[in-house]
């Protein structure tokens, strides 16, 4: 098995673009695509993942640790810290709640529809949304 996920990296090494909206509103679905992004960095595959609507209370610093997800575990804090993670907050969603980017998360930035068009763009790219 092991040798045929390293196979897998090798050959099928992808870039996930994930979008999520989902925040300390909903612990559960706002987990989940943190729990996919952990999958897929321990995959060999890398990660951008932007944090829309709700989702960008998940990326204040501290906020992550207080959400318990029912049922999945909580990846949050190994997806903000892996080096082939970019996380990137919506700076429009940000600060409409009050939130600048000096409340953020280490490991999490700035950004918007530039960022996740260029990502998304990339010719090993596979877009999801939550």
């Amino acid at each position: 098995l092991e040798s045929e996920r390293t196979r897998r990296c090798e050959t099928w090494a992808m870039h996930f673009v994930i979008s999520s909206t989902w925040g300390a509103t909903d612990p559960t679905r706002a987990a989940i695509p943190f729990v996919f992004a952990a999958t897929a960095l321990a995959a060999g595959d890398s990660v951008m993942l932007m944090l829309f609507h709700d989702a960008v209370s998940v990326a204040v610093e501290g906020a992550a640790a207080k959400l318990v997800p029912f049922g999945p575990p909580a990846r949050f804090a190994e997806v903000f810290a892996h080096a082939g993670a970019s996380v990137y907050v919506c700076k429009p969603c940000a600060e409409v709640r009050g939130i600048g980017e000096e409340a953020l998360a280490p490991g999490t930035r700035f950004g918007g529809m530039v960022e996740f068009h260029a990502h998304a763009s990339r010719p090993d790219a596979r877009v999801i949304a939550f």
